[in-house]
């Protein structure tokens, strides 16, 4: 029988935020909006669910006088991947 897929992961907009902070230290909230394609608010709620689950940490600050988000995957984030990963090269073996 098939592991079944990560449903918090199975979002594509929250499979792509994932997938870019594998490949970075730390991605800004500007820098994911641009690589998805996603609006601001859809963004916003889709990373608060990946910080829920603690995929990721978000820390907010300000960048002179700008506000700023920065993301980070966390271990388990990194670790969630990597079975969601692994389960889709089980479902294509099939």
């Amino acid at each position: 029988m098939l592991k079944p897929l990560d449903p918090l992961l199975h979002s594509e907009l929250r499979l792509a935020v994932v997938s870019i902070l594998i490949g970075v230290e730390e991605a800004d909230f500007v820098y994911i909006r641009t690589e998805t394609g996603a609006t601001a608010g859809n963004l916003s709620v889709q990373i608060d669910k990946l910080q829920k689950a603690g995929y990721i940490e978000v820390e907010k600050g300000f960048k002179g006088k700008m506000p700023r988000t920065t993301c980070r995957i966390t271990d388990k984030g990194r670790e969630a991947f990597r079975e969601y990963v692994e389960t889709l090269r089980d479902y294509i073996k099939m």
